[in-house]
C-alpha cells in the first residue's frame, strides 16, 4: 500500500520589538541572565500586563505579507499549564479569535511552484529559557514575555522538501518585512512539526505526531523523513500511531517520545481578564498595507526586468536580505549591475566563506564595490579588481587611491604596448603564421604573451588593437 504524508508547521517567530509584549523590560539578546525582568514578566501576583502596540503592528504586517485577513476584533486568552519557564503558570495567547486569519505562502519546491495555506497567525508571549547542566536546570527569564507570534499552517505539505521550502520562504518574508531577524541560533525562529500518514486516496487524516522546538531546517528535514518512515513501518507491522509529542535527536537521527499529546481542553483556555480586546480599524490596516516593503519575489522580478540580470543571479542575490540590500546600495552608485552581481556571487562570497565574516560586517562598503565596478570598465583588469576587492574587504580604504598605490592600473600607453606586441610577434612565428593564414583565434596566443610580459597590466582591448594593427599591415 502507498502512503501519503500530511505535514503542518507551527512556526514561532520572535518579533523585532524594543520591549517585551506586556511590560517595559528590554528585549535584548545576550544580556546577563535575569536582568531584563520585572513583576509582570516574572508573574508576580497583582502585576498587570500592558499591550505592546508595535508588536501588534508587526503581526498585522506579517499577516498582510502572507495574505491573511486581519481580524478587526481579536481577543486574548490564558493558556494554563505548569512548567518552570512560565512562572505565572499560564501564557497569554489567542485561542478562538486570533489577529490574522487564513493566508497563503507561495513557494518553489524543486523547480515547481506550490502554494501552502495558513490557518492563522496569533500573538502571544514567549516563555523563559531553560538550560540543563550537570543534573540541574537553570532558568533565564530575560526571554519570558518577549513578543512571539505563531504562524500555523494547514496540514498541506507532503514531504520534507515541501517543509524546507516553506520554512525558508517564511524566514525570507519575515526578514524582508522587518518583522524579525529570524536568527535560529538565537532562538528567534523555531517550529513544531505535525506529521501524519494515510493511505493514498484517503481523505481523513491519520493520527498526528508533533515534533517540538525544531530550530534547524536541516534537522526538520531529517526528523520528517525519519518520522514518516517510522509511522509507515508501525502501521504495516500491525501497530497504531498514537497522538504524542516527540523530540528529535540529531546525533542518532531519530525522534523519541516526550509525552502524551495534550488537547486544547487540557490547557483550560479562558478569556484573559486583564487585557482589552485588540480593535483594528480598516483605516489602520490600509496604512500598514501602504507601508509594506518589497518582498524577495518582487526584488527578483525587478533585478531581471529593470537591471537586466539573469534569473539565476536575481535568485542568488535575494537569498539573503543583507546581500540584496548591499547590492541595491551599490547599484545606486553605478550602472555596472552585472559586474556587481558577479563580484557578490564570486569574490565577495568566497571571502565571506573563507573568513566567516558577513559582507555587512567587513570593511568593504557598497560605495567602494561600486567604485571597483567603475574602475573595471578600463582602468584595472578583472584580476586586479578581485585583488582590490580582497584588500577592501579586509582592510577598507579608497579604491582609486589603492589602485595608484599598488600599481594596479592597466597600461594603455601606445609605446609600451607596441614594444610588448613586437616582442610577442617576434617570439611566436607559428601563431603569426596561423593568424595570417586565416586562423583569427591564434591572436589569443600572442595576447597571452603580451599579458605575461606586462604582468597582467596591459589593457586587453588596446593589446588586441595593437596586435591587429601590426599583423594586418
Amino acid at each position: 500500500m502507498k502512503y501519503e504524508a500530511c505535514i503542518g508547521l507551527e512556526t514561532h517567530v520572535m518579533q523585532k520589538t524594543r520591549t517585551k509584549m506586556f511590560c517595559a523590560c528590554k528585549h535584548e539578546y545576550g544580556a546577563e541572565p535575569n536582568t531584563n525582568v520585572c513583576p509582570v514578566c516574572l508573574g508576580y501576583p497583582g502585576a498587570m500586563p500592558v499591550m505592546n502596540e508595535h508588536a501588534i503592528e508587526l503581526i498585522c504586517k506579517a499577516g498582510l505579507l502572507l495574505g491573511c485577513e486581519i481580524n478587526p476584533h481579536a481577543k486574548w486568552d490564558r493558556k494554563n499549564y505548569f512548567y518552570p519557564d512560565m512562572s505565572k503558570n499560564y501564557q497569554i495567547t489567542q485561542a478562538d479569535q486570533p489577529i490574522c486569519i487564513g493566508g497563503q505562502v507561495p513557494v518553489e519546491v524543486n523547480g515547481e511552484t506550490k502554494t501552502f495555506t495558513l490557518e492563522r497567525i496569533h500573538q502571544e508571549e514567549n516563555a523563559a529559557k531553560n538550560t540543563h547542566v550537570s543534573g540541574a536546570s537553570l532558568i533565564d527569564y530575560n526571554r519570558a514575555g518577549t513578543a512571539l507570534m505563531e504562524i500555523v499552517s494547514n496540514p498541506c505539505m507532503h514531504s520534507a522538501d515541501d517543509a524546507f521550502a516553506y520554512i525558508h520562504t517564511i524566514k525570507l518574508i519575515m526578514e524582508y518585512g522587518g518583522i524579525s531577524d529570524c536568527d535560529m541560533e538565537k532562538g528567534q525562529m523555531r517550529s513544531d512539526v505535525n506529521i501524519s500518514v494515510r493511505p493514498v486516496g484517503q481523505e481523513k487524516l491519520g493520527e498526528k505526531v508533533e515534533i517540538k522546538n525544531m530550530n534547524s531546517p536541516s534537522f526538520i528535514v531529517e526528523a520528517i523523513n525519519y518520522e514518516i518512515d517510522r509511522q509507515i513501518e508501525l502501521i504495516e507491522s500491525g501497530g497504531e500511531v498514537v497522538q504524542e509529542t516527540r523530540g528529535y535527536d540529531p546525533d542518532r537521527g531519530e525522534t523519541f517520545t516526550q509525552r502524551t499529546k495534550e488537547n486544547a481542553h487540557d490547557y483550560r483556555y479562558f478569556p484573559e481578564p486583564d487585557l482589552m480586546p485588540v480593535e483594528i480599524s480598516a483605516e489602520q490596516i490600509a496604512q500598514w498595507k501602504s507601508e509594506l516593503p518589497e518582498l524577495p519575489v518582487q526584488r527578483r522580478e525587478r533585478y531581471v526586468e529593470k537591471l537586466g540580470l539573469p534569473e539565476y543571479d536575481a535568485k542568488v542575490l535575494t537569498a539573503e536580505k543583507s546581500t540584496s540590500d548591499f547590492f541595491d546600495a551599490a547599484c545606486a552608485k553605478t550602472k555596472q549591475y552585472k559586474l556587481l552581481s558577479n563580484y557578490l556571487m564570486g569574490k565577495v562570497a568566497s571571502l565571506v566563506t573563507e573568513t566567516g565574516t558577513a559582507v555587512g560586517d567587513s570593511k568593504l562598503t557598497a560605495d567602494a564595490l561600486a567604485q571597483v565596478a567603475e574602475l573595471a570598465g578600463g582602468t584595472i583588469s578583472s584580476t586586479a579588481a578581485n585583488d582590490l576587492i580582497e584588500i577592501l574587504f579586509n582592510e577598507g580604504g579608497d579604491p582609486k587611491a589603492l589602485v595608484e598605490e599598488k600599481g594596479m592600473a592597466q597600461v594603455s600607453d601606445d609605446s609600451a604596448l607596441e614594444q610588448w606586441a613586437d616582442e610577442a610577434i617576434a617570439g611566436n612565428d607559428k601563431a603569426v603564421a596561423d593568424y595570417k593564414s586565416g586562423n583569427a583565434a591564434s591572436i589569443n596566443a600572442l595576447m597571452g604573451c603580451v599579458m605575461k610580459q606586462s604582468k597582467g597590466k596591459a589593457n586587453p582591448p588596446a593589446v588586441i588593437a595593437m596586435l591587429k594593427k601590426k599583423l594586418d599591415a
